[in-house]
């Protein structure tokens, strides 16, 4: 069985992700109380579903600190599941919610929204280190779609996960890194009126940033420091690693060099790339 389990704060996106699996195949259960979880995928891998996503969140209440045991269970039943915790800023939160008009499921007669949110982020930070974190800040639907469909599809079974993104620093620093590089410093193909409109992905882009020596040791720099501590990493039994790389708009720079460390760890690690500010992620 392919189990993916889905968890996060409430208005961070999980109904999109899992709206996206249904769509892939998943047989998905939303709200599941965690103590139901080994119960029901015995259930249904007697029934020869293969296929299964769960939604799992604070409307379990206290009942979420089960998840780390009931995880045990299924690894000792052979089933590995995927575990993708999803979370967004307070600002995010809070404009996503007053937008939909919904009530958070925690709030109460006496407790603003903003508290509500807060006291969810605790309640939930146990667990939230025991998969891998989506922060979906500013992110539209479409794009957190595609995040989780490479997610779910990237080959299974090579350890450590090393993830690769591009960000702007004036939308601000995203929360799912683990390790953050300002690249501000180089030259910057926004002021070219020509290369402007263009992405890190671009030829011409390419070639503006590479006939700069600043831009070849810096990128050099930060792919052999992955390297020389990437196996300490992986030592630690670290599931995933999320690399930031962040310049100004998050448009040139930071994806160049995103797109160029992905390819230079293809062989070493289970990779993906993501780029926060492009249009689709």
């Amino acid at each position: 069985m392919k189990l993916v389990l889905i968890s996060g704060l409430s208005g961070s996106g999980k109904s999109v992700a899992l709206h996206l699996l249904e769509d892939a195949g998943y047989y998905c259960v939303d709200n599941l109380p965690v103590s139901m979880l080994t119960v029901l995928v015995g259930m249904l891998n007697d029934e020869g579903i293969v296929k299964v996503a769960v939604a799992v969140d604070a409307r379990s209440g206290q009942g979420i600190d089960l998840l780390p045991e009931k995880l045990k269970k299924l690894a000792a039943g052979g089933i590995d599941p995927i575990f993708l915790f999803l979370h967004a800023n307070e600002e995010t939160l809070l404009k996503r919610y007053s937008e939909s008009r919904r009530r958070h499921p925690l709030a109460t007669e006496n407790q603003s929204l903003a508290e509500a949110i807060r006291a969810e982020r605790g309640m939930l930070e146990p667990i939230s280190t025991l998969g891998h974190r989506i922060d979906t800040s500013g992110l539209k639907p479409n794009a957190l779609r595609e995040w989780v469909r490479q997610f779910i599809e990237a080959e299974p079974g090579r350890g450590l996960t090393l993830m690769f993104e591009s960000f702007g620093f004036k939308h601000g620093l995203p929360l799912d890194a683990d390790l953050v590089f300002d690249v501000r410093c180089l030259p910057n193909p926004h002021y070219d009126p020509a290369l402007r409109p263009l992405t890190g992905k671009d030829g011409p882009v390419v070639e503006f940033l590479e006939a700069a020596p600043e831009v070849l040791r810096m990128r050099d720099d930060i792919g052999r420091f992955i390297a020389d501590w990437l196996p300490a990493y992986i030592r630690d039994n670290r599931n995933y690693l999320t690399v930031a790389i962040g310049c100004t708009g998050g448009q040139h720079r930071s994806v160049y060099l995103a797109e160029w460390l992905g390819r230079a760890f293809a062989d070493r690690a289970r990779v993906l790339i993501r780029h926060r500010t492009l249009a689709g992620g």
